[in-house]
């Protein structure tokens, strides 16, 4: 996005938590730690690049399924 950017981005996804920068702004601070946990679950990673009056950026890599024919349903 071309947002505020998110600062205190090492914390950003514990629960609760919201940037310094942010506090003006609506939100509960779960968003993101609720984005964490299902990528988690997924055995994914989640990547953020955040610079101030700037913007940020999400990268979320999901490893793809495999299938095994010996299974199929």
């Amino acid at each position: 996005d071309h947002g505020i950017g998110i600062e205190d981005s090492k914390n950003i996804f514990k629960m609760f938590t919201r940037g310094d920068n942010a506090k003006h702004i609506q939100g509960t601070g779960l968003g993101l730690s609720i984005v964490k946990e299902s990528v988690k679950k997924h055995k994914g990673k989640i990547k953020i690049n955040s610079e101030l009056n700037k913007g940020t950026t999400f990268k979320i890599t999901l490893p793809a399924e495999t299938t095994n024919n010996n299974n199929n349903r």
